[in-house]
Formats: structure tokens, C-alpha cells, sequence
């Protein structure tokens, strides 16, 4: 088991970046239970460009479109929000539109202020019909409107469930490094997989601002993770992967 993390972490650092990103999100959704957190993982902390790849590479690795597994494998709003954040990246190219900004957020208002509940429907077309980099203006100009964060929205009973899943997601395209950051101190599952995972592919992204997320919430560094969850082995090669994340997380 041991030298499964350094051929995992091997794996992870040699293959390239959208053929990495496809295959982690194949093992997702296979097996008997989907890994929600590793799907909104890398569709929302992706840009629209670099996840067009992943799903070119996906379909071209296992001859089907991702859109396809999800709408097998995951139900609810989940499904219907991963699948139109997947839509948006043919969008993507260009600098946010500021102006467009304003009156998308002036949607999502008017779609949270419709009658009894909220308008899913505008908000998964606006959603599917922006790129990512969009969608982060958007989010922006929400708050410069309305004086809150659109995620702080859809705390109230009117949004429902769908409201409780939209708002994981919205705060994971918005504050991506917090997302990453409470992944790991969630510890839900492998601990050294999620470790590896986490600093390789966010490695000379934002792996220092994951690694001030995480520390303003525990007090300790990720580095000092990394050290406490590979040192509880006589494995040699534990200590190899441990330096290795090191390095990345200080960039050495």
C-alpha cells in the first residue's frame, strides 16, 4: 500500500494536466458511490479552457462525454448545476465583461426574489451560458448590488435543497482555495491520496493561498500535514513523497 502513493503521485505529476483531470474524474463516478466533492473539485476550480480539455480528453479516453456519466451517476440539483457548469466552458475566452456582470446579477436577484421559491430555471441557463471567469464577475457585481454574497442568499428556506447544493457550488467557484482547504481538513476518505491530489494539481496555482486558508483554520501549515500524515510509517518512500510536497507547497 505505501508505494502506492509515490506511483500515485508519480502518475499525477507526469501525465498532463487534462488527461490527470480526466481520469480523476472518471474514478469519481465509478464504483457504487460518486465522489461528489472530487466532481465539483475539478469542474469549478477549472478555467472554461482548460476544462473544454479535460472533457475532450475524457471523451477520447473512455469513448463516451462526461455530461453522459453525470446525468447517469448523479441525481438531484447536483446533476443539473454540474451539468451546466459543464456547458459553460464552450464559452470560455476574453477578459469578464463587467457590464454583462451587472445584469446577470440583476438576474440572479430577480430569480431569488420570484413568488414562493427561486427561479432554478434562470439560474441554470445563466449559469450554462457563462464561463468561469464570468461567473466569478458576476458574483462580484452580485455583492457590490445587494451588499451580500449571492451564497449567503441561498441560506433561506425558499431555496430549498437545490438552494443548499447551488451554494456549495457557488462558493467553491468563488472562493476556490476555502474549498480545497476545508477538503482537507474534512479528511473524508484517504487522507494522503486527498493530500497528493490537492498539492500536486493546484502546484503553482494556488496552493500557497489553500495553504493560508487551511492554516487560518487550524492554526497549522499544510506542510506540517503533510509531515504528520506520511511519517507514521517505517516506509522509506513515504518520506520521499513527503519531501516532494513539501517542496511544492513552499515552491522549491
Amino acid at each position: 500500500m505505501e508505494l502506492l502513493h509515490v506511483q500515485r503521485a508519480a502518475y499525477l505529476c507526469m501525465n498532463e494536466p487534462q488527461e490527470r483531470d480526466a481520469e480523476i474524474m472518471r474514478n469519481s463516478l465509478s464504483g457504487g458511490r460518486v465522489n461528489l466533492s472530487i466532481l465539483i473539485e475539478i469542474a469549478c476550480t477549472r478555467l472554461s479552457s482548460e476544462l473544454q480539455c479535460i472533457k475532450q480528453a475524457y471523451h477520447s479516453r473512455y469513448s463516451c462525454d462526461i455530461e453522459q456519466d453525470v446525468t447517469l451517476k448523479v441525481s438531484g440539483g447536483f446533476r443539473e448545476i454540474l451539468l451546466a457548469v459543464l456547458k459553460s466552458c464552450r464559452n470560455y475566452g476574453g477578459k469578464a465583461d463587467m457590464s454583462l456582470a451587472m445584469c446577470d446579477a440583476k438576474t440572479l436577484y430577480e430569480a431569488m426574489e420570484s413568488e414562493k421559491t427561486i427561479d432554478q430555471k434562470t439560474i441554470i441557463s445563466l449559469i450554462s451560458q457563462r464561463n468561469t471567469g464570468q461567473h466569478k464577475a458576476i458574483l462580484v457585481s452580485y455583492k457590490q448590488l445587494y451588499g451580500h454574497e449571492f451564497s449567503n442568499a441561498l441560506k433561506g428556506s425558499k431555496c430549498g435543497q437545490f438552494g443548499k447544493e447551488l451554494r456549495i457550488i457557488i462558493r467553491c467557484i468563488q472562493h476556490p482555495e476555502k474549498f480545497f482547504a476545508k477538503q482537507l481538513r474534512m479528511k473524508n476518505g484517504d487522507t494522503r491520496e486527498i493530500l497528493t491530489r490537492i498539492v500536486i494539481t493546484r502546484s503553482g496555482i494556488d496552493i500557497k493561498d489553500i495553504n493560508k486558508a487551511f492554516a487560518a483554520k487550524t492554526g497549522s501549515s499544510l506542510d506540517n500535514l503533510v509531515r504528520r500524515e506520511f511519517s507514521n510509517s517505517k516506509d522509506k518512500t513515504n518520506g520521499i513523497v513527503a519531501d516532494f510536497l513539501v517542496g511544492l507547497i513552499k515552491g522549491c
